[in-house]
């Protein structure tokens, strides 16, 4: 889980300090799977009595936040930079 956690805003900013916007989308891409990677491991440790319901609720929550963020920042990159002016 610490891992998954870390690689979240970790590969969001390697992607920010990439030139081109393909490979920062494929960074967000990246996190977003994390972000996937670390809800199913939360499920796991509250099936193995790791976490109580409630907590696993708190946290599901907040994932389900960062991947909306995700989601939203790779529909602007790809509006943003497919616009032909």
């Amino acid at each position: 889980m610490q891992r998954a956690s870390l690689s979240i805003p970790t590969n969001i900013a390697e992607g920010f300090n990439r030139f081109h916007n393909k490979e920062y989308k494929q960074f967000l891409y990246i996190a977003l799977g994390s972000c996937a990677e670390l809800e199913t491991q939360i499920e796991i440790a509250t099936e193995l009595n790791y976490i109580n319901e409630e907590n696993k609720k708190i946290i599901l929550e907040k994932i389900n936040h960062e991947s909306r963020m995700r989601n939203h920042g790779i529909d602007y990159r790809s509006h943003r930079w497919n616009c032909k002016w």
